[in-house]
C-alpha cells in the first residue's frame, strides 16, 4: 500500500520488517531493490543485489544488477570486473551478432570509459567491433576516445575536407594569419551558399578585433559582388551567382543585429527580401532583429510573414507561436500551434499532455507580463507536475531495462534523474513562479472592483469614454469567445472523461484542479515560492540568479529595505538603479526594462518623474524597443494568423 501511494521510504521500513522474518525471500528482495535505487539508497541497493546473487548466481539480472550498484557508487574497477566475469559466462560465436551481448559489450566500454581508462576502452572497441550491433554508436565512441587520446591520422585520411579543421583554427589565429583563414573560409561558404555560417562564426564575436576584421571582409565581398560579381575586383576566375551576394547580405543582417546596429541590420536584410521574397530565413532574421531591437510584436508580424511561407513547417510554426506569446498575444499563438494538435481538444490541453514545456514556460511570461498572475501560475504548477510525472515514471524502468539489457540508456536515466531540475525548464518555470510569489507578497490581490475605481478616479473624462468603449468592445468579443469555448468544451468533455478517468486510476487517484484565482490568492506567497526555489538551491548553485532569488525571499520574510527606514536613501538608490553609463557591463535591453519596470510598479517608492526620465534617456539607447516608447505611442499594428484579419474588421463593424 505504501508503495502503491508513492510512499517510497515507509515502504522500504516494511520491506526491511518483512526480511526479518525471511531474509532470503525473492520476492521481497527484488522489490525492495527497486525502492532502493528508486530513493537512490545506493550502499542499500549494493547489498540487496549482493543478496539477489547468493542466491541466484545462474541469473544474468542478478550480476547485471550487482555491477550496476559498483557502477552507480562510482567504483568502477570493481563493475568493470564483475561485467568481465558475467561475459566470460556468455557463449557467443565471434561472428555472431546478438543484441543483448551487443549492448553488455557497450556497457562494459562505458565503465572503462568513465573511469578514466580511454587506451584499453579503445582496444576492448576494436576487439568485439564486429559483435556490436549499433555501429553508429561504435564510430561515435571510437572518434570520441581517439580525440582524447589525441591520435588524428585517420581523421586526417579519411576526412580530408572536413569543415572542422577549417574552423577550429579561427579560434586561435589572429592578424593577418587570422584574416587570411577567415577569408578562405567565408568565400568556400558564401559560394555554396550555407545558412549557417554566421552561426558557426558566432564565439568569434567575444573578440572585438576579430570582429572588425569579419566587417572589413563581408562589407568588402559585398560592394565587390555588386559590381563586377566576384569577391574582390582582383580576383580571377568565373563569376560568382547572384545567390552569393543574397547570403552576404543575409550574413551582413546577423552580424549588425550581434553588434547592436539594428537599423543597418534592417537595411541589409531589407535589401535581400527585395531580391529574393520567397526565402524563408529571410524572414526569420528580419524577426530576430526587431526582436533583439525591443519591438517583439513588429518581431511576431514577420515571423507570421515566415510562416505564412510554409505553413506545413512545424519548426516555423512553433517558432511563430513563440513569438505571438512573447508579444503576449496568447490566443494567436494557440491557434498558430492548433494547426499541429490533435484534432477534438484544445490546443492547450493537447500540448500540456504531450509535456510541451516551451510552450507554458512562454505561456507562463506571457500572463504574467500581462499581470495575471493566477494564470501564470497554473503554467508553472504544470510544468512543475511534469518533473514530479518524470521522475515517478521511472520506476517501471528499473525491471524493464535489465530484462532487455538496454544498460546504457538505464545508468543515463539515472543520472539525468538525479539532476533533472536543472533542466532550463524548470528553471525558466520556477523563476516566474518566485516573482510572482514575491510581487503577491508585496501587492497582495484585492477585490477587484476597489481596483478599478482607484484607476479611474484619476483619469479625465476622454479617458474614460475611451475606456467604457474599450471595455464595451471587450465585453462583446468575450461573449462571442466564451460561447466558443463552452460549445468546443461540451465536445471536449465527452472525449477526454474516459481518458482522465483512466489517468487518474493509473497515476494513483485525481489531481487537485489548478484554479487561477486561487493559485493567485494563496495566504503564503513566501513560503510557496520557496517550493520552487528548493530544487535550485541544490542543483542550480552555479547561477548568480538562484543566490538572488534566495535573497529577495528570505529578506522578505526579515528586514525591509533600507530606504523605507531612512527615506533620504531613496534618492541615492534610485541614482544607482538609473545609471546608464557606458562602462557598466549588463546595461542591455532586458536589464533596463527590468529598472524601468520596478521604478513603475513602485519599489523604489514613488519616483514618477525618475521613471519617465528614465524611459527617455532607454528610448535613445533602444529606439525600437516598445518598452521605452514615448506615453502617447500606440502601437495599431494587428497581428493576424496568416493575414486573417477578419475578427479586426466585425468589431470595428460592431463598434460603428
Amino acid at each position: 500500500m505504501e508503495r502503491s501511494d508513492k510512499k517510497y521510504d515507509e515502504a522500504i521500513k516494511c520491506y526491511r520488517n518483512a526480511l526479518k522474518w525471511d531474509k532470503d525471500n525473492l520476492q521481497i528482495l527484488r522489490d525492495l531493490s527497486l525502492l532502493q535505487i528508486q530513493m537512490r539508497d545506493l550502499e542499500g541497493y549494493r547489498e540487496t543485489r549482493y543478496q539477489l546473487l547468493q542466491l541466484r548466481p545462474a541469473q544474468r539480472a542478478s550480476w547485471i544488477g550487482y555491477a550496476i550498484a559498483y557502477h552507480l557508487l562510482e567504483d568502477y574497477e570493481m563493475a568493470a570486473k564483475i561485467l568481465e566475469e558475467f561475459r566470460k559466462t556468455q557463449q557467443t560465436s565471434p561472428d555472431k551478432v546478438d543484441y543483448e551481448y551487443s549492448e553488455l559489450l557497450l556497457y562494459q566500454n562505458q565503465v572503462l570509459r568513465e573511469a578514466g581508462l580511454y587506451r584499453e576502452a579503445l582496444e576492448h572497441l576494436c576487439t568485439y567491433e564486429k559483435q556490436i550491433c549499433d555501429k553508429l554508436a561504435v564510430e561515435e565512441t571510437k572518434a570520441n576516445m581517439l580525440e582524447r587520446l589525441k591520435i588524428y591520422e585517420e581523421a586526417w585520411t579519411k576526412y580530408p575536407r572536413g569543415l572542422v579543421p577549417r574552423r577550429l583554427p579561427l579560434n586561435f589565429l589572429s592578424g593577418e594569419k587570422f584574416k587570411e583563414c577567415l577569408d578562405r573560409f567565408l568565400r568556400m561558404n558564401f559560394s555554396k551558399g550555407c545558412p549557417p555560417v554566421f552561426n558557426t562564426l558566432r564565439s568569434l564575436y567575444r573578440d572585438k578585433e576579430k570582429v572588425a576584421i569579419v566587417e572589413e571582409l563581408v562589407v568588402g565581398y559585398e560592394t565587390s559582388l555588386k559590381s563586377c560579381r566576384l569577391f574582390n575586383p582582383n580576383d580571377d576566375g568565373k563569376e560568382e551567382p547572384p545567390t552569393t551576394l543574397l547570403w552576404v547580405q543575409y550574413y551582413l543582417a546577423q552580424h549588425y543585429d550581434k553588434i547592436g546596429q539594428p537599423s543597418i541590420a534592417l537595411e541589409y536584410i531589407n535589401t535581400a527580401i527585395e531580391s529574393t521574397p520567397t526565402l524563408i530565413e529571410l524572414f526569420l532574421v528580419k524577426a530576430k532583429i526587431y526582436k533583439h531591437a525591443g519591438n517583439i510584436k513588429e518581431a511576431a508580424r514577420w515571423m507570421d510573414e515566415a510562416q505564412a511561407l510554409d505553413t506545413a513547417d512545424r519548426f516555423i510554426n512553433s517558432k511563430c507561436a513563440k513569438y505571438m506569446l512573447k508579444a503576449n498575444l496568447i490566443k494567436e499563438a494557440e491557434e498558430m500551434c492548433s494547426k499541429f494538435t490533435r484534432e477534438g481538444t484544445s490546443a492547450v490541453e493537447n500540448l500540456n499532455e504531450m509535456q510541451c514545456m516551451w510552450f507554458q514556460t512562454e505561456c507562463a511570461q506571457a500572463y504574467k507580463a500581462m499581470n495575471k498572475f493566477g494564470e501564470a501560475l497554473k503554467k508553472c504548477h504544470e510544468i512543475e507536475r511534469h518533473f514530479i510525472e518524470i521522475t515517478d515514471d521511472q520506476f517501471d524502468f528499473h525491471t524493464y531495462c535489465m530484462r532487455k539489457i538496454t544498460l546504457r540508456s538505464y545508468v543515463d536515466l539515472l543520472k539525468l534523474e538525479d539532476v533533472l531540475r536543472q533542466h532550463p525548464f524548470y528553471f525558466k518555470a520556477a523563476r516566474i513562479a518566485i516573482e510572482i510569489y514575491l510581487k503577491l507578497h508585496d501587492n497582495p490581490l484585492t477585490d477587484e472592483n476597489k481596483e478599478h475605481e482607484a484607476d479611474t478616479a484619476n483619469m479625465s473624462d476622454k479617458e474614460l469614454k475611451k475606456l467604457r468603449n474599450k471595455q464595451r468592445r471587450a465585453q462583446k468579443k468575450a461573449q462571442i469567445e466564451e460561447e466558443k469555448k463552452n460549445a468546443e468544451k461540451e465536445k471536449q468533455q465527452r472525449n477526454q472523461k474516459k481518458k482522465k478517468d483512466d489517468d487518474d486510476e493509473e497515476i494513483g487517484g485525481p489531481k487537485e484542479e489548478l484554479i487561477p484565482e486561487k493559485l493567485a490568492k494563496v495566504e503564503t506567497p513566501l513560503e510557496e515560492a520557496i517550493k520552487f526555489l528548493t530544487p535550485l538551491k541544490n542543483l542550480v548553485k552555479n547561477k548568480i540568479e538562484t543566490h538572488l532569488f534566495a535573497f529577495e525571499i528570505y529578506f522578505r520574510k526579515a528586514a525591509k529595505m533600507v530606504y523605507y527606514l531612512d527615506s533620504s536613501s531613496q534618492k541615492r538608490a534610485i541614482e544607482l538603479a538609473t545609471t546608464l553609463d557606458g562602462s557598466l557591463n549588463n546595461r542591455n535591453l532586458q536589464t533596463c526594462m527590468e529598472v524601468l519596470e520596478a521604478l513603475c510598479d513602485g519599489s523604489l517608492g514613488d519616483c514618477k518623474e525618475a521613471a519617465e526620465a528614465y524611459r527617455a534617456n532607454c528610448h535613445k539607447l533602444f529606439p525600437y524597443a516598445l518598452a521605452f516608447m514615448p506615453p502617447g505611442y500606440e502601437e495599431d499594428m494587428k497581428i493576424t494568423v496568416n493575414g486573417d484579419s477578419s475578427a479586426e474588421t466585425e468589431e470595428l463593424a460592431n463598434e460603428i
